[in-house]
């Protein structure tokens, strides 16, 4: 297996990282989590949504890795282009997932993913991958487009934001019910939105009977 293939799977583990640590029972342990006074006054950031930010950011980067080396090497395979995706899947989604509400042990954090813009992209995403599981059976492998990796650049940015509680863009004093982050969430949910109507339209044939 080559350097690109490896970082993918330890991209996926570091999904199983941030699951664990996101769903961890705090509350049912007694646990009292600690917030780092930045921004507004009473909107800090959680020490746990910190830790998962900085997990989720260097999960993100190593998207861009593993493609940028299998491309400079010359070792682009079908693992790879099936499994990139998927990877990348799993990290924003599993994110998307706990971030539509706030638990009850990061007591300062006021910015959520609103239902909706996670209802757009995992929706496009099930879509999506029925595509390429119809197609696996083909035998053919469909690669990820580059509509697609802008969409999932759209999604890891806002996600990051919003583990960050706003910051730095909480300073803008914005008024209530809306934040730079929140925008960010919907710039995602239209990118995912199209990047789902073009990956249909371009692989159409996929669905067609032979």
């Amino acid at each position: 297996m080559n350097l690109p293939n490896k970082i993918t799977l330890a991209r996926m583990a570091l999904v199983i990282v941030l699951i664990g640590l996101l769903f961890f029972p705090f509350t049912a342990l007694g646990i009292t989590i600690p917030n780092i006074n930045v921004g507004l006054p009473g909107q800090g950031i959680n020490l746990v949504y910190l830790i998962a930010g900085i997990i989720f950011l260097i999960a993100s980067l190593s998207d861009f890795v593993d493609g940028y080396l299998a491309r400079k090497w010359n070792q682009v395979t079908n693992f790879g282009k099936f499994m990139d995706p998927i990877a990348d899947k799993l990290l924003v989604d599993s994110a998307f997932i706990f971030l539509i509400s706030i638990p009850a042990w990061a007591s300062e954090q006021v910015i959520s993913v609103p239902s909706l813009v996670v209802i757009l992209c995992i929706g496009r995403d099930l879509i999506v991958d029925a595509m390429r599981l119809v197609a696996a059976q083909r035998g053919q492998v469909i690669a990820a487009n580059i509509f697609g990796k802008i969409k999932t650049v759209a999604e890891m940015v806002a996600i990051v934001f919003v583990f960050l509680n706003d910051w730095p863009f909480s300073y803008l004093g914005l008024p209530q019910g809306w934040s730079v982050t929140h925008i960010l969430c919907y710039v995602a949910a239209i990118a995912s939105l199209l990047s789902g109507v073009i990956y249909i339209v371009q692989n159409v044939h996929v669905l067609k009977d032979k």
